[in-house]
């Protein structure tokens, strides 16, 4: 698909510089906002039946960003899809607007609240069910992070899942490797972890995050159900796009300056590691 990958990688581009100067001012999650860009990017684009004219239709395919904290690149990426005006964006953290850290249902194509990690995994099965009683087609899929599965919640889900065949239930896991400040393997090995799945009844499988062919390859089999909740585990990189902040577990919680946030728009564009503040040495 070159050219439907074209357009999608325009558009993951154009999310990256909405969610950039969102870590302006009073700053923002960006590290994990831009690992998850492409994930999102397919699926709003190429993969939810979800429209301006569906966001309220009973048939419509449902997503909640379980890691919350990714909302930058949610809202940047509704910018695009035209589902929110892009000046709304100035008013991230602002009291007088419902743009803040995580997903508010206030504003439209946000499906519930997030920010308390392991939350809507079981919220998404329970929606699941719900289509499954009723006999609807909607799927619905629940994007969660690495480190959110040391979260019990998620796990428990996941066997009610599994107990009732909600093989309309795509679970994503944007395995960046990296949880707050520390690396995953580092404080709870999340490993094997394809097989930690399939142990609860899942049928999982491992794909590049950032490769839209690997990704569609990836949603279209799950999109094959045999009875079982489907879960994709999405390899990505933290801070993907910006060389300056890629992969560091010291940039997690980003607040950059205006002049930072301009440098950081020409590092995506090509013109080079952004030089910023200093941080103590990364420990690894």
């Amino acid at each position: 698909m070159p050219e439907a990958k074209a357009t999608l990688a325009t558009t993951a581009l154009r999310v990256r510089e909405h969610a950039i100067r969102m870590s302006g001012g009073g700053g923002c999650f960006l590290g994990a906002s831009l690992s998850c860009v492409e994930i999102l990017v397919y699926l709003y684009r190429e993969f939810l039946n979800i429209s301006q004219d569906l966001l309220d239709d009973p048939a419509r395919d449902y997503l909640f960003l379980s890691k919350g904290h990714d909302v930058p690149a949610l809202y940047g990426l509704f910018v695009e899809l035209g589902w929110l005006d892009s000046a709304r964006l100035a008013n991230h953290l602002s009291v007088h607007d419902q743009i803040y850290w995580h997903p508010n249902r206030n504003v439209p194509g946000v499906e519930f609240h997030s920010g308390s990690l392991g939350h809507l995994l079981p919220v998404a099965a329970g929606v699941a069910l719900d289509c499954k009683l009723r006999r609807t087609p909607n799927r619905v899929v629940v994007v969660t992070g690495d480190g959110e599965l040391n979260e019990g919640s998620n796990w428990e889900a996941l066997l009610v899942a599994s107990a009732h065949g909600l093989d309309n239930l795509l679970v994503v896991v944007d395995r960046n490797r990296i949880q707050a400040n520390a690396p995953t393997e580092a404080l709870i090995p999340l490993e094997p972890l394809a097989g930690k799945f399939r142990a609860f009844g899942c049928e999982a499988a491992t794909v590049d995050g950032h490769d839209f062919n690997a990704l569609h390859r990836a949603f279209f089999e799950a999109g094959q159900a045999d009875g079982r909740p489907q879960v994709v585990i999405a390899e990505t990189v933290r801070g993907r796009g910006l060389p300056s902040i890629e992969g560091r577990v010291d940039r997690w919680f980003c607040r950059f300056s205006d002049a930072e946030v301009t440098a950081l728009l020409d590092e995506l564009h090509g013109a080079g590691p952004a030089r910023l503040y200093a941080l103590p040495e990364v420990v690894r």
